[in-house]
């Protein structure tokens, strides 16, 4: 035996050739597992070092696996037994079809090897003892067909010859139904006779050509019978029939039919199978009486497509008749097609470039000619497309730029049909993910934000929130928000607003004061946390809303110093209407909370004077009566139109007389209406004030009447009457309500404790063409330091009203008219200051009465003294009584401090 497979070993050759992109190898059948085949990757040209990335696989379509590959070297190597007939069967040339995968790129490579033949089947009869049945009247000549061995192996190694036991009586001969079939037949040489002996027993041995020489053999039993001399017949020695392989249990594949000549029991035929496999008998029945074959099992093209069978028809007499039967299986289209995935990549990026690989899929059919040939398709129309990549093999690629936020999974369905009748698909669904890119930024959920807060705000609450969205997934879609470090008047952004990196929700840093910052803007950046980063931003406005937090301030009549009251002295001529005094305020707030109402506080009923409630003009209500003196005193209450509302007051003494020095005695004398609450201590405050008052008018009568300069006993009371101011202002304005210039007398009287008190009286038709003078003599005061008037810039058109405008809302739009305002102060800071500086002239005796033409009583000394630093600018949100205009700070706007976001140049006070 060892000698036997060193024989086999000294014949292996191997042919490795590539063909028809093929590699085809060939072996002898029964090697040793391990044995080497061939190495694929010298055929393939590949580098040794490359294998391991290339990952060569291998792969088979039937279930027979006996090779595998080396994946470091590329020997092709057998695992396991290699025996033709079980792979082959009978057929002549034996071939398997192998595959190799690749990686890097993924490649298929076809590999066929052939399976050669070995003589390792020896031949082998179907049964060990065949029993003969001869008569004796059988005459020399006659001959009796044998059953012939098997042996798997083709050609030489096949059965070749048969010999027969040596004996008197028979000889062996061949009978020849075609070349590939065979029979031995056992040839009478002699007579018998039954008598002498009745049974014979001959082995009868089969040799096949291999080298060496294998046999199988069998006992012949002869029995000798008395006459029957006729054999059964069949139509045909050999019967070729086509039988489709969807044939029913239970078919009837052929009818045999075979005649006796003989009568009685030597005519009685029955049928068996001398030769048939066991396969065979799982499919095939036979009717012993009948004759019929039919099918007891399915058949299978794929399986099995060729059966061969051999029956016998004895006879009663012993006499056998032997016919073979070919059984060609039609393959019918009863496979459908089956789609293999060999290679998934699945998730991709939603950015992968045309062409790129997402599948290695192989498609078989195990029908064959048409009903095996298939085509396959994608069922959806998709950005992918199957190409055919080599036999059977196909390969799905992308046709086109993928999105993955418009769509992130794909379940692609592949149909395979063959060109059978009727046809055959199957189905195979993939499902592709794509996997996220950076490539959309955030987007905010609106175009820009406005936030109100209100005033007087706690510092670290949250006005707002903004968002924004990304449509990528994970960190791609996380979002911080930034606000970027700029300024906004030199100041930080980050001093006013915070935001929450995460949640978009922003914070105060401070509590806003709408008079101080009514509005700002500001950038919010939204950045994802993608690679590169996508951002994009948005502008937030913050309104600051204003609250009635400031009381009205009175600018004129200043309110009551230490408990002094304010006398303004009325003509006794004067009459119904006649104009007494203004009183003007201002409220830091705006809107309606600034909107000023002015009205009287403990009014007699029959009180001769009335107050605008909108522009604070008193008035003589009716005309006066024929009486020496009157005086009222009068609380004038100023309230805003806030919620709650706030409010302030100014005591006023207005006083009736023919003159300043008649009207006195009935100043002292006239009586006071006091209020039945009013205490034991208040009528000593009035009497002490009412001493005060004849004391000052005296002091002031005599100073009238000398019409000289103040004397030096009052010259210390120059500078601490009034604060240093300086007033530009055009020649002439008027708002329908009160002329400016008005220019008033005063006279100024000084107590015991140095009280000052000062009693203005209105002088109608002054001058106002010129009213500061600029005279070069104001410098030679030693007292009062020079200081240069500067020209009046021209004023803006917002400046300018109508008279006929109502009162309205602050805020409301002023329309052209001729006159205008100053671009530095407000009317009634220019009255103020003008009453204050005529004051000044009176006390020293330069009033206006004794005064050069349109000065008003202000000469030079006070023109450059009377500045308004001090005093707060409350145009931008000033409600003027009696008229709808709110002034803008147009020269703000020109000094590039307009709009909300900009702050105001006077610092606020609480009230």
């Amino acid at each position: 035996m060892a000698m036997s497979w060193q024989v086999v070993f000294s014949i292996i050759f191997l042919i490795c050739e590539i063909s028809y992109g093929e590699i085809q190898f060939s072996i002898l059948e029964e090697l040793k597992p391990g044995s080497i085949v061939g190495n694929v990757a010298n055929h393939l040209n590949l580098d040794i070092k490359a294998l391991s990335i290339r990952k060569l696989q291998l792969s088979s379509q039937s279930k027979i696996h006996n090779f595998n590959i080396n994946e470091k070297n590329g020997d092709l190597y057998v695992t396991d037994r290699v025996d033709r007939e079980v792979i082959c069967g009978t057929e002549e040339v034996c071939l398997l079809d192998l595959e190799i995968l690749a990686s890097n790129p993924v490649n298929v490579f076809q590999v066929q090897i052939e399976i050669q033949d070995i003589n390792d089947n020896p031949p082998k009869f179907s049964k060990d003892i065949f029993d003969i049945t001869i008569s004796e009247s059988a005459l020399p000549g006659t001959r009796f067909v044998l059953v012939k061995a098997l042996d798997p192996d083709l050609g030489s190694n096949s059965v070749q010859m048969y010999n027969i036991s040596p004996n008197h009586l028979f000889t062996l001969g061949e009978k020849v139904i075609t070349e590939e079939i065979k029979y031995p037949e056992l040839v009478l040489e002699r007579n018998l006779d039954r008598e002498k002996q009745s049974t014979h027993e001959l082995i009868l041995t089969a040799f096949d050509g291999g080298k060496p020489v294998k046999t199988g053999s069998t006992i012949i039993k002869i029995v000798v019978q008395d006459m029957n001399d006729n054999y059964p017949v069949f139509g045909k020695d050999l019967y070729r029939i086509n039988l489709k392989e969807d044939a029913p249990v239970g078919f009837l594949v052929l009818h045999l039919n075979a005649t006796d000549e003989d009568e009685g029991t030597n005519a009685l035929i029955t049928y068996s199978f001398s030769q048939i496999t066991t396969k065979e008998t799982n499919i095939f029945s036979l009717d012993s009486k009948s004759g019929d074959i039919t099918t007891i099992g399915p058949l299978d093209f794929e399986i099995t497509r060729n059966y061969e069978m051999t029956v016998e028809a004895k006879d009663g007499g012993g006499l056998v008749a032997h016919c073979t039967i070919l059984i060609q299986v039609i393959d019918v289209n009863d496979n459908a097609p089956e789609i293999v995935i060999k290679s998934l990549f699945t998730p991709i990026p939603e950015d992968s470039e045309t062409g790129t690989l997402i599948a290695l899929l192989y498609v078989n059919d195990l029908d064959s000619g048409k009903n095996g040939d298939v085509t396959c398709q994608i069922k959806e129309t998709l950005p992918l497309t199957l190409i055919i990549s080599s036999n059977n093999y196909y390969k799905l690629v992308t046709t086109s730029s993928m999105d993955r936020e418009a769509t992130y999974i794909y379940n692609i369905t592949i149909i395979a049909k063959d060109e059978g009748f009727p046809p055959m698909s199957a189905k195979k669904t993939l499902t592709l993910f794509l996997s996220d890119v950076n490539d959309n930024p955030p987007v905010f959920n609106e175009p820009s934000y406005i936030a109100y807060v209100s005033e007087n705000n706690t510092p670290g609450t949250s006005i707002h929130r903004v968002h924004a969205s990304d449509m990528d997934d994970s960190e791609n879609a996380q979002i911080l928000y930034t606000i970027p470090n700029l300024h906004i008047d030199s100041i930080p952004v980050s001093s006013y607003i915070s935001i929450n990196l995460e949640s978009g929700v922003l914070y105060a840093q401070r509590s806003f004061d709408y008079e101080q910052l009514r509005e700002f803007e500001f950038q919010v950046i939204a950045k994802d946390r993608g690679f590169p980063p996508l951002s994009s931003n948005v502008t937030v406005r913050i309104c600051v809303i204003d609250k009635n937090d400031n009381t009205p301030k009175i600018l004129y009549p200043l309110p009551d110093t230490e408990g002094i009251s304010l006398f303004e002295y009325i003509p006794r001529s004067s009459a119904k209407g006649f104009l007494v005094t203004k009183v003007v305020a201002v409220d830091e707030d705006s809107g309606h909370n600034a909107w000023l109402s002015y009205h009287f506080l403990q009014v007699p009923q029959s009180s001769f004077f009335i107050i605008n409630q909108h522009n604070g003009e008193i008035r003589i209500a009716q005309d006066l009566q024929d009486t020496d003196s009157l005086r009222e005193n009068v609380i004038v209450v100023v309230k805003d139109n806030g919620v709650p509302a706030r409010s302030a007051t100014v005591t006023m003494n207005l006083v009736v007389a023919e003159n300043f020095q008649y009207g006195l005695p009935k100043i002292v004398n006239q009586p006071n209406v006091l209020d039945s609450n009013v205490t034991f201590y208040l009528v000593i405050s009035i009497a002490l004030i009412s001493f005060l008052f004849t004391s000052t008018v005296i002091i002031t009568v005599i100073c009238k009447c000398r019409k000289s300069n103040i004397s030096p006993v009052f010259g210390s009371l120059n500078r601490p009457w009034y604060p240093q101011l300086s007033l530009t202002y055009p020649s002439e304005f008027s708002d329908g309500s009160l002329p400016l210039p008005y220019s008033y007398d005063v006279c100024v009287t000084l107590d015991s404790r140095q009280n000052e008190i000062a009693f203005l009286k209105p002088v109608p038709n002054v001058p106002t063409d010129n009213l500061i003078d600029t005279d070069d003599s104001a410098s030679k005061n030693d007292n009062v330091p020079s200081t240069s008037v500067n020209q009046q810039a021209q004023p803006n058109t917002e400046w300018r009203f109508s008279q006929a405008q109502r009162p309205g809302p602050s805020g409301a739009q002023p329309t052209e008219e001729a006159g205008v305002w100053p671009n530095n102060q407000f009317e009634t800071e220019r009255l103020q200051a003008m009453i204050l500086a005529s004051a000044n002239e009176a006390a020293e005796g330069t009033s206006g009465l004794g005064g050069g033409t349109g000065t008003m009583g202000l000469s030079a000394r006070y023109g450059p003294q009377f500045t308004l630093q001090h005093v707060p600018d409350y145009r931008q949100n000033v409600y003027i009584p009696g008229s709808t205009l709110t002034p803008t700070n147009a020269a703000g706007k020109r000094d590039g401090k307009s709009g909300g976001n900009k702050k105001k140049s006077g610092k606020k006070e609480k009230k």
